[in-house]
């Protein structure tokens, strides 16, 4: 009887514990959640900026596959805002200005570069197109990380940029002057 009673202050010890951590947890993540994906989905758009500014332009090749409007814009046009758009929006995301903007903008990138470049060329049943979920192309395409980069973005588009932003910190000082 002892042993069972012991075994229950530890059990009920454990819970409480584990509430206080999910309570803490639950204060901490306006501020942090968000930081953390902003931080590593600008830092992977930051990379792909500096690519293409270190890079040559290789649109040309597949301007034909850009969907419309895209695909009516000179290459070079398209390039420049490829890249300009993922080194500024990159950076933006990191220290959290203009998220949602950059969101929605980083995202339209996304879908344009998964039908020019990630999306499966023929596909011909949905086994074919799940073969091109994957990081390397087999020759069935390759568009999971824009997916899972769709995936970071979208809360970003509706939360904004969370508490540790330059954003609230604008936000809190315009309150202060109305």
């Amino acid at each position: 009887m002892q042993r069972l009673n012991s075994l229950s202050m530890v059990s009920q010890t454990s819970l409480s514990l584990c509430l206080k951590a999910f309570k803490t947890l639950d204060g901490a993540a306006p501020w942090l959640a968000l930081v953390f994906m902003r931080v590593l989905i600008g830092w992977e758009f930051l990379e792909a900026g500096l690519e293409k500014y270190n890079g040559e332009n290789w649109f040309t090749d597949i301007q034909h596959r850009f969907p419309f409007p895209f695909n009516v814009i000179p290459p070079s046009i398209s390039w420049e805002m490829a890249t300009w758009f993922e080194l500024i929006g990159g950076f933006a995301l990191i220290i959290g200005i203009g998220t949602r903007f950059f969101a929605i903008s980083l995202m339209i990138l996304t879908v344009v570069a998964t039908a020019a470049v990630h999306w499966p060329a023929e596909w011909m049943t949905l086994s074919d197109l799940a073969k091109g979920y994957a990081v390397t192309d087999k020759g069935y395409g390759n568009f999971k990380l824009p997916v899972i980069f769709l995936a970071m973005l979208i809360p970003l588009l509706f939360l904004g940029p969370g508490k540790m932003s330059v954003d609230a910190l604008f936000q809190r000082f315009s309150r202060r002057l109305a």
